[in-house]
């Protein structure tokens, strides 16, 4: 539909300019004939709305894309002079040069988000990706995104009907024996209603993409990779295109609920020989279709609700822990990682009974994006955060620059600082099994501020693969989600779950290496045998132990 938009505006502006040539010729000879020819051919123009609804639709779409490209051309050219402005300016210290810069972020940050809010869309989609990005930019952009994880326009019902009996091959009315007008839950993409099934009369939860998606996705992918491209051009030290990339690369995938359904079944199957581990639950898929998903209905209440787990007994710890067995078990074992792990899509219910050793479920929604982590790279991160347990410095930073593929050591810190949520110091110490001070926080808002630092910030984020990214964002976004929770037992035994499946995964790798270099009756197969196991299970002892002592700490 786009090109032929497009190809419209062309033909238009050939018709037109040829129709302006004619017009200035005969106006030479007789001006009364150029006025009469200038109201022929808007009487046709106006005539063709009106009794061609393909010409009236497409002109309408081509005013509503000439609107969205004018709405994001402006918000980029006011941001390039203000940041232009801050930094050619020279300043008598570097606290106002700091104090200038915060204001800018601030201000470039503010018009974005009304571009943003403006647009709608994947341009909402863009912003709270960047609001969960607090490990990585500025507090100024970051907090003004936040907005966006709540404000998402929601389609009219009018609208929805019109795409489900286009979709299905058959009417709301048809499929369901009520449906709830008003939606539970709006997102960028999409927006979820409660149904009844008239076949059987099940309870469902209806997920339906937005129909203006349709016409404007491919546009809004083209228009974000051309902004970042163009920042490139200007601020070639802060490369950002990575983020158009990801967009690029996702979005589409998203936008196809059958990838989602068929992500939920296997991440379904995976785990209910785990629910002793995990108390996870992900609801069961009715059907799907390209832009319909219709799935049995499972409510929950936001993980972060402390008085609904303190009134139903919900022990945090415990829930802290599954919330550690879930992602590190898919990170490290599966290789099979959501990758949007954020409060929406997260929830929790309890239970009149324990079930699987756990009063509660956790509810796991959204399986649009997934991604496959390599086996080398799956180790490799392993044996990084192994030795940042560890405390081994030389071997975190070799494994850390294999597993993100990054040359430069000088990034490493940076790398080190993104992947644990800490300052640098403690990062790359390794002591990160303390809580967060409050000065460790101001200490990491103002490193963002150092062009040093953002510059290999941005060298980093442009150079690692982006699965590397998406596992960044999920460990930012689960290590949110386990401060909310204010684990009374604090983040040693969330550290030594993770550890385990690091010792886990290592040990499948050294015994894959053992039996593929040594023959069955060789020595040193037997000794690297011993020894791998003997890694395994001292770790997984040290697990035990503190398990014991977390456990009689919490009962005291």
């Amino acid at each position: 539909m786009l090109l032929k938009n497009l190809k419209f505006i062309r033909i238009g502006l050939r018709w037109n300019s040829s129709g302006v040539q004619s017009a200035r010729a005969k106006s030479r000879a007789s001006p009364l004939t150029g006025h009469y020819v200038g109201f022929g051919l808007l009487a046709v123009t106006m005539t063709g709305l009106v009794y061609n609804d393909d010409m009236r639709q497409r002109t309408v779409e081509t005013f509503l894309i000439a609107e969205r490209v004018g709405v994001v051309a402006i918000a980029t050219a006011r941001c390039f002079a203000m940041y232009l402005k801050t930094l050619n300016r020279e300043y008598a210290t570097k606290e106002d040069y700091y104090e200038a810069l915060s204001k800018t972020h601030k201000q470039a940050a503010e018009t974005t988000l009304q571009a943003l809010r403006k647009n709608g869309g994947i341009y909402i989609k863009l912003g709270q990706h960047v609001s969960a990005m607090s490990y990585l930019l500025p507090p100024e952009w970051t907090n003004t995104m936040v907005p966006l994880q709540s404000e998402c326009p929601e389609s009219s019902l009018e609208e929805i009907k019109e795409m489900f009996e286009h979709d299905m091959d058959v009417s709301l009315d048809e499929y369901f024996l009520d449906f709830e007008p008003k939606p539970i839950g709006v997102a960028s993409l999409a927006q979820v209603h409660i149904a009844t099934l008239r076949e059987n009369g099940q309870k469902v939860a209806v997920k339906l993409q937005h129909p203006s998606l349709e016409r404007f996705v491919p546009l809004d992918v083209e228009l974000t990779a051309m902004v970042f491209n163009a920042m490139k051009k200007v601020f070639p030290e802060y490369p950002l295109t990575w983020l158009s990339d990801e967009l690029r690369q996702s979005i589409f995938v998203e936008l196809d609920f059958r990838n989602e359904a068929e992500n939920a079944k296997i991440t379904a199957d995976y785990f209910k020989d785990y629910k002793s581990l995990t108390a996870l639950r992900i609801p069961n898929v009715h059907a799907a279709k390209r832009r319909i998903l219709i799935m049995e209905y499972v409510s929950g209440t936001r993980l972060d609700d402390l008085d609904y787990l303190d009134k139903h007994d919900i022990s945090r710890s415990d829930v802290s822990s599954c919330l550690s067995h879930i992602f590190n078990n898919m990170i490290f074992q599966a290789g099979f990682v959501h990758c949007d792990p954020h409060h929406g899509n997260l929830a929790i219910r309890a239970l009149p009974k324990k079930k699987n050793g756990h009063n509660f479920e956790i509810i796991l929604y959204d399986h649009g994006l997934y991604r496959r982590i390599p086996s080398q790279m799956k180790v490799d991160y392993a044996r990084f955060w192994l030795a940042m347990i560890e405390k081994k410095p030389d071997e975190m930073q070799k494994y850390g620059k294999r597993f993100s593929k990054i040359e430069d050591e000088s990034l490493f810190p940076v790398l080190a600082a993104a992947l644990t949520g800490r300052d640098f110091e403690h990062a790359l110490s390794g002591n990160i099994a303390t809580p967060r001070s409050q000065k460790e926080i101001e200490v990491m808002k103002r490193a963002l501020t150092d062009e040093g630092v953002l510059l290999d910030l941005m060298a980093l984020l442009a150079s690692v693969p982006r699965i590397v990214l998406l596992i960044l964002k999920t460990n930012d976004l689960t290590r949110h989600l386990d401060e909310a929770l204010q684990n009374p037992l604090g983040l040693e035994r969330t550290f030594f779950i993770m550890a385990t499946y690091c010792a886990r995964a290592v040990y499948a790798d050294d015994t894959a290496r053992l039996h593929e270099k040594w023959s069955i009756f060789s020595v040193h197969r037997l000794v690297g045998s011993i020894t791998a196991l003997w890694n395994l299970y001292s770790r997984i002892f040290l697990l035990t132990f503190y398990d014991v002592v977390f456990y009689l700490r919490e009962l005291l």
